[in-house]
């Protein structure tokens, strides 16, 4: 089967809510937008029989749950099921009914037990998707576009919003079943000045309609991600879309321009990143990393594969590390004194400047977080020039510096 003729979906999109602050009407928007690219021949290739939308009013729990019921009686093992669910998510922290709930259209506020009785929980969404055959299964969540439910209309709110990373977890486990989230429990998803989608969907929404190069006539779930992830993150520093999965492979998930093959990637100098970055992931080195190196180098537009969010799940580490050091022009070594005992971290710099050495170029890039002597480094390191980016009077030349080696070509 070439096509995606055994694909199913489920669209759901909730911006006029009865008893809950309402969402942009960019929600609604989202969702159509989501659902005629599905369906789209030129496109995603999903029979419009096997998609279905539900926006505001249609999107009630009965009508939520017998849709996901229509989904465990049509699909077979070998189907692919794409849902995506825009709309308000909350939890209740505390009580007999403690858990986390997806928002449908009525949900009523009012107590606990109301809020139990007219929302979906965690446990029901979660045996939904367990009952459906399917072994490709996606679960995409663009909730709470404004940072929360907000003033219910009529009612005291004993519900929190937002949905922790924890429910996504419990909700991806099982064989062949992802999880992408707009952003992590402790972030909003935001909808920028102006624009006609929420910042996630719009991303999402241009990565299927063939930003995510192919060769093969599929679009893949973790080419998805790696085209998503890095955009959102570039248009607002303080939003990160997570994913979670149980896969053994890089499953499709739509047809790339309606079945097109031979694309490839068209990469300057034939690498799908500009820079990889080693790091060693504990503090301080990790929030210096994501809070001050990523966000400066996005901001121009620079490709960039971090070391661990990179990788491909159930593939040896080392497997994916070397992928993404091979993909990637130049590999940033962020050193400091936890970098230098670090094995795999070790691992990684000199498989970068081996490869270096037998093309002939220098691929390494060293740069300084904290003190370091010279003579703390290894001969093949100290030979190299050091930026040193947390330096009070150099660090904004030093970062100038960095990005024009990252823009230029490999030096010889």
């Amino acid at each position: 089967m070439s096509g995606m003729e055994n694909a199913y979906a489920l669209v759901v999109g909730i911006a006029n809510y009865q008893n809950l602050t309402q969402l942009p009407s960019t929600v609604l928007k989202d969702a159509r937008d989501i659902y005629n690219l599905l369906i789209d021949p030129l496109h995603c290739g999903y029979s419009p029989d096997n998609v279905q939308l539900l926006l505001d009013e249609q999107a009630t729990k009965a009508a939520i749950s017998q849709a996901l019921a229509h989904l465990t009686q049509t699909s077979n093992q070998d189907s692919t099921v794409f849902l995506y669910i825009s709309s308000h998510g909350g939890r209740i922290e505390c009580g007999s009914h403690t858990g986390e709930y997806l928002l449908p259209v009525e949900t009523d506020p009012t107590s606990e037990a109301s809020i139990a009785q007219t929302a979906i929980s965690g446990i029901q969404l979660t045996e939904a998707l367990r009952a459906i055959p399917a072994r490709k299964i996606v679960v995409i969540f663009d909730c709470c576009h404004s940072g929360g439910i907000g003033q219910p209309k009529k009612f005291g709110l004993v519900i929190k919003a937002g949905l922790p990373e924890s429910y996504y977890d419990v909700l991806q486990q099982g064989q062949g079943r992802v999880i992408l989230a707009s952003s992590r429990d402790t972030e909003f998803s935001y909808v920028l000045p102006g624009a006609a989608n929420s910042l996630f969907t719009q991303h999402l929404l241009a990565g299927l309609q063939g930003g995510i190069p192919s060769n093969d006539g599929l679009i893949r779930i973790f080419d998805l991600f790696e085209y998503l992830q890095p955009k959102v993150t570039a248009d607002n520093a303080n939003q990160h879309p997570i994913f979670k999965a149980e896969l053994e492979e890089n499953i499709p998930i739509a047809l790339y321009l309606g079945g097109q093959k031979g694309i490839v990637p068209i990469v300057e100098e034939n690498f799908r990143y500009d820079a990889y970055i080693s790091y060693v992931d504990q503090e301080p080195d990790t929030t210096w990393v994501w809070d001050t190196l990523l966000p400066r180098l996005e901001k121009v537009d620079l490709r960039l594969a971090v070391s661990g969010d990179v990788e491909t799940p159930g593939v040896a580490r080392v497997v994916n590390i070397e992928r993404g050091i091979t993909q990637s022009k130049r590999t940033i070594i962020v050193l400091s004194e936890a970098y230098l005992t670090d094995n795999m971290a070790e691992f990684e710099n000199i498989l970068a400047q081996t490869m270096g050495i037998q093309e002939g170029t220098y691929r390494l890039l060293p740069v300084k977080i904290s003190p370091i002597e010279q003579n703390q480094l290894p001969t093949r390191l100290s030979m190299l020039t050091t930026l040193d980016l947390v330096h009070p009077r150099r660090a904004e030349r030093e970062f100038d510096r960095l990005v024009n080696a990252l823009r230029g070509s490999l030096p010889q």
